[in-house]
């Protein structure tokens, strides 16, 4: 069994949002640079050397769909408009998050957690 991976400094903290990700866009294989959220936990941090992420998106929609999450404290958590956490799961390599915005405010968190557990069951 390989020894436990030290996390890097973008992986230190759960439900922070990373600004440039390679994020998929309708298709596996077309990606493009977005901001996303780390949905992954310190015990897969310790063991894994990727993160995994859920997409963020300022196209917010009148009604939101089975997945979604609204970033009530956008501004708080560095975001530049009203945003929205897309039930797009994917993983990166930790060194492919080129830059930290900002942190999930708690009631955020808490949303987040509640549409991930509806949504994986």
């Amino acid at each position: 069994m390989p020894a436990p991976r030290q996390p890097g400094p973008s992986t230190r903290v759960q439900r922070t949002l990373q600004d440039r990700c390679p994020v998929p866009v309708h298709r596996p294989d077309h990606h493009q640079e977005a901001s996303a959220v780390v949905v992954s936990s310190e015990a897969y941090h310790r063991e894994r050397p990727d993160l995994i992420l859920m997409a963020i998106t300022s196209q917010v929609r009148p009604t939101p769909t089975v997945g979604e999450v609204a970033v009530l404290h956008w501004q708080e958590a560095g975001l530049l408009k009203p945003s929205v956490i897309k039930p797009l799961l994917t993983t990166i390599e930790a060194s492919l998050a080129l830059r930290q915005l900002g942190r999930l405010h708690a009631d955020d968190q808490a949303s987040l957690r509640q549409v991930l557990g509806a949504v994986l069951g």
